[in-house]
């Protein structure tokens, strides 16, 4: 039987998504950031998933925290810059309360008496691990291990060592269409040949072999046209190919959407990361990294113009595409339609969005 598309209350109903935040953005591991941006004891950044801000910092054994920016007093937000440095301790602008960076009270001023105990109010914590360099957070209760959700992807990945690489640049996009809609055109390139020209100059869209669906993950690879050798303005390498890669595969570009809101795509000399952050069932905010091996960007002649100002140029053509998907999904005239037996990775997704929807209600 032919799958369709998913009806539009799955992209307008503001219920649905907040019933999908819950389901996915809490109850699932979000990738937040880079380590990298804490490297040392004290350093933070904030993560703002679905209305909640976590703290995410290093306490000073090195090990990695996350915790509400909640104070346990009255409740005040007590972090406002998205990124710093504590000087040793986290403190409430509010009426002083101080915290450790693991999340321990150290002091509370004025409450001495009626038996009050320090141990019984630290920072609500979050679960947090980390995989390959990338910082990830659940908010759950009771989270499943970061390696269940990942599968095999540790093993398949590992050639790449994306622990190594270092972060050189950073776009953020404000999205104007409903987070999965940004997943469905992701995880599909018929629509390469029209929306990107330069695009498919670089690669052979009918190309590749997508993965088995996972549970926690879709994915696959796409191979290079002609003499290109990586996915830039003109497809010419000029940084040497990642240190781990075998010749096969400096031949191809993987690109993996892992649930519910990493884009892995791995190129044979950098790779490029988005993180999803719905704003809004209809608004998604997108983080775009662009990472390369230390030993190149110490180069004095190293530059990834060619490769950023392609990527920026990709990103918003699709962006404004998802733009539209949202606008027309939102009329009236809008009806479910067949997806074609080659987006096979799309009707994955969706069928995944079915199965939680039907295992949570």
């Amino acid at each position: 039987m032919q799958q369709m598309t998913l009806p539009a209350r799955y992209y307008t109903d503001p219920a649905i998504f907040r019933e999908e935040m819950e389901r996915f953005f809490f109850g699932r591991w979000v990738c937040a950031g880079r380590s990298e941006q804490i490297e040392n004891a004290g350093d933070y950044f904030l993560a703002e998933i679905a209305g909640e801000s976590v703290i995410v910092t290093r306490d000073s054994t090195g090990r990695l925290r996350a915790m509400y920016n909640v104070c346990r007093h009255r409740g005040t937000r007590m972090c406002r810059d998205v990124q710093g440095k504590f000087a040793g301790r986290i403190q409430c602008p509010y009426h002083g309360w101080t915290y450790a960076l693991d999340g321990r009270l150290l002091g509370a001023p004025h409450t001495e008496e009626n038996g009050f105990r320090r141990e019984d109010y630290p920072l609500h914590r979050v679960a947090v691990e980390e995989w390959d360099g990338h910082v990830f957070l659940n908010l759950s209760e009771n989270p499943q291990k970061l390696s269940e959700q990942l599968g095999d992807l540790p093993e398949k990945f590992a050639p790449w060592c994306t622990q190594e690489l270092r972060l050189h640049h950073i776009l953020e996009y404000d999205v104007h269409a409903n987070w999965k809609l940004i997943v469905l055109n992701y995880n599909e390139c018929l629509h390469c040949p029209v929306l990107h020209p330069l695009l498919s100059r670089i690669t052979d869209y009918m190309s590749g072999d997508n993965d088995v669906p996972h549970p926690g993950y879709i994915g696959g690879s796409m191979e290079f046209r002609g003499a290109a050798q990586t996915m830039s303005t003109d497809g010419q390498k000029r940084r040497d190919f990642l240190p781990g890669l075998t010749a096969e595969q400096c031949k191809e570009v993987l690109y993996y959407a892992i649930y519910p809101n990493l884009f892995l795509s791995l190129h044979p000399d950098y790779v490029m990361v988005h993180r999803l952050w719905p704003l809004a069932v209809d608004r998604t905010r997108v983080v775009t990294d662009w990472l390369f091996h230390p030993n190149e960007m110490a180069k004095p002649d190293f530059s990834a113009e060619d490769v950023i100002e392609f990527w920026d140029t990709t990103n918003k053509e699709d962006w404004a595409i998802s733009e539209l998907s949202q606008k027309g999904i939102s009329s009236r005239a809008y009806v479910p339609g067949p997806y074609s037996p080659r987006e096979g990775l799309p009707q994955a997704f969706d069928r995944m969005i079915l199965e939680r929807e039907k295992n949570n209600s």
